[in-house]
């Protein structure tokens, strides 16, 4: 029997399993993931280089967002990079609209708001301390009657980033 003619087993997806995040900051970048957005601080192997691993807060929650700092985050240059680079964003189902904006303000963050057209979805968008744009995604049908700020300087543009590492606030 050839290669081609070999019965392969089905492949299927599962779901995500984590999305890994380099960054000069862990302590701020721990800090935003879970004190602003909510996911729980998860046991992490020894890798022999500093890192958090990060997941939602419900029973049999998973570890979905890996951070490593040192080590294997550092570029040619010895920094981390910023930003997403040919990934656009990561996106969270989420809950609790306006308790996200007050957690943006209190904490100093830059926000952006959007209706998705056609839909009943409402998203924030914002930027972690490495620069890596995370969209949060609501069923407006059980966020209140207040709708999102989508006035010029407050509504999400695709591809228009509003992250500054230099004005981005100290977290840690």
């Amino acid at each position: 029997m050839t290669a081609s003619t070999q019965t392969l087993p089905i492949a299927t997806v599962h779901g995500l399993y984590h999305v890994a995040i380099k960054t000069e900051d862990l302590a701020a970048t721990r800090k935003f993931w879970t004190d602003i957005i909510g996911l729980a601080e998860f046991p992490r192997p020894d890798f022999g280089y500093p890192g958090a691993w990060l997941g939602c807060p419900q029973p049999g929650g998973l570890a979905i967002v890996h951070v490593y700092a040192g080590g294997p985050a550092l570029g040619p240059e010895g920094k981390a990079p910023a930003g997403t680079a040919a990934i656009d964003h990561l996106s969270l189902s989420c809950s609790g609209y306006r308790s996200y904006v007050s957690r943006f303000k209190a904490a100093g963050l830059d926000w952006r708001e959007f209706i998705v057209p056609g839909t009943s979805l409402w998203q924030l968008f914002v930027y972690d301390p490495s620069g890596v744009q995370l969209e949060l995604t609501f069923e407006c049908g059980i966020e209140g009657e207040e709708k999102p700020d989508v006035s010029p300087g407050r509504k999400y543009v695709a591809g228009s980033s509003f992250f500054s590492k230099a004005s981005y606030p100290k977290l840690a």
